[in-house]
């Protein structure tokens, strides 16, 4: 057998016996997640149940979280040429907020709505919703002695509306429970 390296030649004898008596180990491709497959059998039960749009609707505190919850609502699907396109309904305040975090809204609603949601488009405006409002703040009536106290704090002030706005603020703090 002729060599044409500059190895030791009973190196490379071992080296062919060692590759002659070793088998390669097919390579396999690893097994999908099963959350992929669970997801796709609920996918198809849910759709056939509910609309996409009412059931992200439903499901929108869970499928966003509890902050992006508070400040938008989904409104509806519509289809493009590059795919379907959420739009959200988002308080004018949190808009920076919903823009900043819309490619992991974006995935979150895709996996939830059928995975073909390729872009989020956001309109400002007040948020509905459709079932218990949880997060109305709660009012409570001021005692006349708490009113007086509040009237009090503010008898020096000498201009008669400002004074007039302030013990309406004060009200309207001491007022609010949450």
């Amino acid at each position: 057998m002729v060599s044409f390296t500059n190895l030791d030649p009973i190196a490379e004898a071992r080296a062919q016996v060692k590759l002659r008596y070793s088998r390669a180990r097919p390579v396999r491709a690893p097994m999908k997640p099963l959350g992929l497959a669970a997801q796709r059998v609920g996918r198809k039960v849910g759709t056939a149940k509910l609309p996409p749009l009412k059931q992200l609707q439903l499901n929108w505190r869970e499928i966003v979280g509890e902050q992006i919850w508070r400040f938008s609502q989904p409104e509806k699907i519509s289809a493009s040429k590059d795919g379907r396109i959420l739009t959200l309904t988002v308080l004018p305040q949190a808009a920076p907020l919903i823009q900043h975090q819309s490619e992991l809204i974006r995935q979150r609603v895709s996996v939830a709505a059928g995975g073909d949601i390729t872009g989020i488009r956001i309109v400002q405006g007040p948020v509905r919703r459709t079932g218990p409002a949880e997060y109305r703040r709660r009012w409570r009536d001021l005692s006349r002695a708490e009113k007086a106290e509040i009237a009090a704090s503010a008898a020096p002030i000498d201009n008669p509306r400002l004074r007039a706005a302030i013990v309406a603020l004060g009200e309207a703090v001491l007022s609010a429970t949450e």
